[in-house]
């Protein structure tokens, strides 16, 4: 089969890998039907995290073609949407709602590789989902929406404790943080101000809900959310990117009380424990538990009570994967779906 590996910064490319077959009785092989470039993917892409010869994608969406002989809640034809970490569904942290540290957790990219034609799912009764049927095709990039990004910009959301009449700022103006003010819609907030600088996306961010947009960053953003928000600051900030800079935007940003949800694969980020005590912020946050919300998500994709695959700017044959790492990392697309 062809698949996409990562073998250094900014060297993409689409190669012949093994077809994968069942290994464990709990393993489902699926036929993928649509993956994505992930903003988080750009890291190693960029040389920032260490890359060699890595099976690169962790978002899918695809239709089961063999399943192991444990394997009870998915069947060979389903179509199914997984998360980006296998999970058993079963371990105490997976009941506990935290299944991207599932101790029997694997990270998609890297081991897995699902910008690919094909990919063994692991624990597949755990981490697949299957749809209520055979989704039309204008559903099929929500569905992939729902693999990371959504459920990113969900699980950070509920982090932030965001809920009926509070107001909310997100941090990010990337997919995940555009997947967060839709999330922030559709949990009742009653202000949603998105921080970006850029037209095309402050378009969609206003279109899943922002009711404000703030361009200023530092003190400068600080004192616009404050200012929106009767001086105080929001109830809940979403982060969505990762950073120093953006980690203390979205600190300081927040009232005393108020709630932190860190979603942004966080790089370098350092808190100043004095500026986090006289903040009296709560913080919560990490690689997101999207099986929890898989259900739910794709339910309310299903009903179409919501479209988050209007992040998807780009669609690309996975021959062309080098093209949409390029067009993400040049900022010139949100996100790019691949369809092998």
């Amino acid at each position: 089969m062809r698949g996409v590996v990562l073998h250094g910064p900014g060297d993409v490319r689409v190669e012949e890998r093994e077809d994968p077959t069942i290994q464990e009785p709990t393993d489902a092989v699926i036929k993928i039907v649509a993956a994505c470039v992930c903003g988080s993917d750009l890291w190693p892409y960029r040389g920032a995290d260490p890359a060699e010869n890595q099976l690169m994608g962790h978002e899918y969406v695809g239709v089961v073609e063999q399943i192991g002989d444990d394997v009870k809640t998915v069947k060979p034809g389903d179509f199914v949407v997984g998360s980006f970490v296998i999970s058993d569904n079963t371990c105490p942290i997976c009941t506990n709602g935290y299944q991207s540290r599932c101790v029997n957790g694997i990270f998609v990219d890297g081991q897995i590789g699902t910008q690919a034609e094909y990919a063994r799912i692991p624990y597949a009764d755990g981490t697949l989902v299957a749809t209520p049927g055979q989704p039309d095709d204008d559903l099929i990039p929500s569905l992939l929406a729902a693999s990371d990004v959504l459920g990113t910009g969900w699980f950070g959301a509920v982090a932030a404790e965001v809920g009926p009449g509070k107001s909310v700022a997100v941090v990010g103006d990337g997919a995940v943080g555009l997947m967060a003010v839709l999330a922030a819609k559709q949990l009742g907030a009653e202000k949603i101000i998105a921080m970006s600088r850029h037209e095309s996306r402050q378009k969609l961010a206003k279109e899943f809900g922002a009711t404000d947009i703030v361009e200023e960053r530092g003190e400068a953003g600080v004192e616009k959310i404050k200012e929106l928000t009767d001086g105080l600051g929001a109830d809940s900030v979403i982060e969505a990117v990762g950073t120093q800079e953006s980690m203390m935007q979205a600190v300081q940003s927040t009232r005393p009380g108020g709630h932190v949800g860190y979603v942004g694969v966080s790089h370098d980020v350092l808190l100043n424990g004095l500026e986090l005590f006289f903040g009296l912020v709560h913080l919560h946050g990490g690689p997101a538990p999207v099986r929890r919300f898989l259900p739910e998500l794709i339910q309310l994709i299903w009903d179409r009570k919501i479209e988050p695959g209007k992040v998807f700017d780009l669609e690309l044959p996975l021959d062309r994967a080098a093209e949409g790492y390029q067009a993400m990392d040049e900022r010139k697309a949100i996100k790019v779906l691949l369809k092998p």
